[in-house]
């Protein structure tokens, strides 16, 4: 058992011994279909937290010839399956930690030559007399081993991307590292003494123009997970199991922690914010402890034409049409919003609807983040928006027509520069980002059906919350009456009836006077219909 060739299966054994394991062995069994075939160069990019470093380990402990690890597997998904037992154990694994490289190495020229002697060292243990003395290129020193035994390395690379991350500006060393990884996985020499390759990052493998650095994988990535999509984090079965065993709110913790969807899995939870939440039974905002939001603030106060109205309108609930595939994977080629965006789905702060090609803020855990980044930045207009908002709700609850009118007129003139105002669309937007806070109490849906026809924005309270529902028509250049008499018109059904019934609905009429340039509120609770 080696550092790097075979380390065996201790750090798994850590990862199956912690008070939370979710079995995701099956991803074993794609990587047993796949090994030894054309497809077995794979690519695997999630954000940090999303369980990269766990499916190394796993891999590792898996496929080491050197250990045995069906006390590990036995009782597990993979062990269900044909290939168990023929690839178990059965192989020389090559394990890497790209970042491990980085710290130790001190400077980033220094990773490859230093990458390079340490497993040409152990392998050279291992298969000793096969490796000329002077070798000092692993590719070469593996087609050695190869030609010589026949032998195949299973090839593990973690935090692969991280030159392209840290030392973004340092080209040469970016390429003298993408020359190792072809060297180590393209061309006739790689196909044979590679068995699997497997390469895990938060960013896709670098583009030049539009082909790949590496065109023989194959990308499984946060836009497009592929057959993998139930890997990238916990799925709602495996937390609703979570919850019942823990004694958590389920619907608490799809609020905070759900919202990414790809096609095949429609809801994944960040995997290490719901073990946090379920370890303390306490629900919260677990992303800033293992991440700053610098890197947030950073992109979103790019200046790209359409950037800041389309975060806007994500803050607001809304979602954004992009086009992915125009990113280049380097974070020294962001040229665009749609870069922008683009990149913000691969870190993890925005979710990708693969259907309709939209991007959007995925839960609340994440929307702390967008409120923190803004607060800090250059937004000092929208910041005060997002703080007043708190005052805006408890004037609506309140029933103080006035006061809400007067507030959503103040973020209308503090959005104006980046929301033109034209119609009863715009003026949703600005309703929603007016109303921020009231997210931490409401499910907020535009377009709710409610009886004939339907409400422009619903305010549906969380469960287990003592807030009255509220129901927001929208109207642009008429009467806020009009808009509460639209609202008496509908017939209520499921909840809203109940609320209705209760006294526990506010209709909330709000309007904008073009003219005047002025909004105007109107507020009813539902005891005053008659």
């Amino acid at each position: 058992m080696g550092i790097y060739l075979n380390p065996g299966n201790e750090a798994f054994q850590e990862s199956v011994n912690s008070k939370i394991y979710v079995d995701k062995t099956g991803l074993l069994a794609f990587t047993n279909s796949v090994i030894e075939t054309e497809d077995k160069f794979i690519c695997v990019s999630r954000p940090r937290r999303f369980g990269k470093s766990m499916a190394v380990k796993m891999l590792a402990a898996y496929y080491d010839r050197t250990c045995d690890s069906h006390a590990l597997f036995d009782g597990l998904k993979i062990a269900e399956t044909e290939e168990y037992e023929k690839r178990m154990n059965h192989s020389d694994v090559i394990c890497l930690d790209i970042s491990w490289f980085r710290v130790n190495a001190g400077k980033a020229e220094l990773v490859v030559p230093m990458l390079q002697d340490a497993v040409i060292r152990e392998v050279r243990e291992r298969y000793p007399d096969c490796i000329a003395p002077d070798e000092k290129s692993l590719p070469v020193a593996l087609a050695e081993v190869n030609e010589q035994t026949g032998a195949r390395f299973v090839i593990i690379i973690d935090e692969w991307d991280c030159l392209f991350r840290e030392d973004k500006m340092d080209k040469k060393s970016q390429e003298n590292y993408i020359e190792l990884l072809r060297g180590l996985f393209k061309g006739g020499p790689a196909q044979r003494f590679i068995s699997l390759a497997y390469l895990t990052g938060i960013l896709p493998i670098k583009k030049y123009g539009t082909q790949s650095a590496l065109n023989n994988f194959k990308e499984y990535t946060m836009v497009r997970p592929k057959v993998l999509a139930e890997y990238v984090g916990f799925t709602e079965p495996e937390v609703q199991k979570l919850c019942e065993r823990y004694g958590m709110d389920f619907e608490e913790t799809r609020r905070w922690y759900d919202g990414y969807c790809f096609s095949g899995v429609s809801s994944v939870y960040s995997p290490n914010s719901v073990v946090e939440a379920m370890n303390n039974r306490e629900f919260g905002n677990y992303w800033t402890e293992t991440e700053t939001y610098e890197d947030l603030k950073t992109y979103i106060e790019m200046d790209f034409d359409g950037l800041k109205r389309s975060i806007l309108t994500m803050l607001g609930g809304g979602k954004c049409r992009v086009n992915t595939r125009r990113f280049q994977n380097d974070l020294t080629e962001i040229n665009s919003r749609d870069d922008v965006l683009t990149l913000l789905v691969h870190l993890g702060y925005l979710a990708y609807d693969p259907e309709k090609a939209e991007v959007f803020i995925p839960n609340q855990e994440v929307a702390d983040e967008f409120e923190n980044a803004i607060e800090d930045g250059n937004w000092a207009e929208i910041a005060a928006t997002l703080h007043d908002s708190e005052e805006l709700l408890q004037a609506t609850l309140a029933g103080d027509a006035e006061t809400v009118a007067q507030k959503i007129d103040e973020a209308h003139i503090a959005n104006a520069s980046v929301l033109a105002y034209h119609n009863e669309l715009s003026l949703s937007c600005v309703i929603t980002i007016a109303y921020y806070s009231a997210r931490r109490h409401y499910q907020l849906i535009r377009e709710f059906p409610s009886g004939k026809g339907f409400t422009d924005i619903a305010f549906i309270p969380h469960r287990h919350s003592d807030y009255p529902a509220m129901l927001v028509e929208l109207k642009w250049d008429q009467d806020a009456d009009g808009a509460i008499a639209q609202i008496k018109e509908r017939k209520y059904t499921g909840a809203l009836k109940e609320y209705a019934k209760t006294g526990r609905l506010l209709m909330v009429g709000i309007s904008y006077d073009k003219k005047d340039k002025v909004h105007h509120c109107v507020i009813k609770r539902s005891e005053q219909i008659s």
